[in-house]
């Protein structure tokens, strides 16, 4: 069996990618990780990767001299592996138009709030900022807008009294181990197909 194939993009700690990691070690599942990609040589999400067999690649964008030569030289990285579909988990760093161009419906994004509600930064905190009754987590296409894609998949939670920020943290997390790689199987499944004017789900 041929396995959809993910490179998956993090910046940091890679507790999404870890959910990811462990889902692929079910034999049933349809996809397999390929690369793992960083844009920080310290992130932990890379030693996920290596602990696990899994071939990463590091760029750090401080030795770029502008955005878009970041993303030139990883482009030119990334015709050296083999994969399907670009998955940002935790991705810190705005890829630019070029590069979206380039993997034109082959990029997706897992963004901790309810878009179109908070895009960008500090969703936690305008959550309870503005008393929101219900937070969660979007995967979504990317675009060359900052988390303006077609929403692909979301999952909710009802925000209580109690909650504060470390608690709204702990919940998105836990929502979005199970939302991401839910979404990786039904686009290696072929039940979810990308497309910037539509999103078909079961083909319709």
């Amino acid at each position: 069996m041929n396995k959809f194939k993910l490179a998956v993009f993090v910046s940091g700690n890679g507790s999404n990618l870890q959910a990811l990691i462990d889902t692929s070690k079910s034999p049933d599942c349809p996809f397999k990780i390929e690369l793992v990609f960083s844009n920080n040589p310290d992130a932990y999400g890379l030693l996920r990767a290596s602990q696990n067999n899994i071939p990463t690649l590091t760029l750090d964008h401080k030795y770029n001299n502008d955005r878009q030569e970041f993303d030139s030289t990883l482009s030119k990285n990334l015709e050296q592996s083999n994969f399907d579909l670009i998955i940002l988990a935790g991705f810190m760093r705005i890829l630019g138009k070029e590069f979206i161009k380039r993997y034109e419906n082959r990029v997706i994004n897992l963004h901790p709030s309810l878009l179109p509600k908070y895009p960008g930064l500090n969703t936690h905190e305008k959550v309870l900022k503005n008393k929101d009754k219900f937070h969660g987590a979007t995967v979504h296409l990317v675009d060359e807008g900052l988390d303006t894609g077609k929403i692909i998949g979301f999952s909710k939670f009802k925000v209580e009294k109690y909650d504060n920020y470390d608690s709204l943290l702990a919940k998105t997390h836990e929502i979005e181990h199970k939302l991401l790689p839910k979404i990786c199987s039904l686009i290696a499944t072929k039940k979810i197909i990308l497309n910037k004017n539509n999103i078909l789900i079961n083909g319709k």
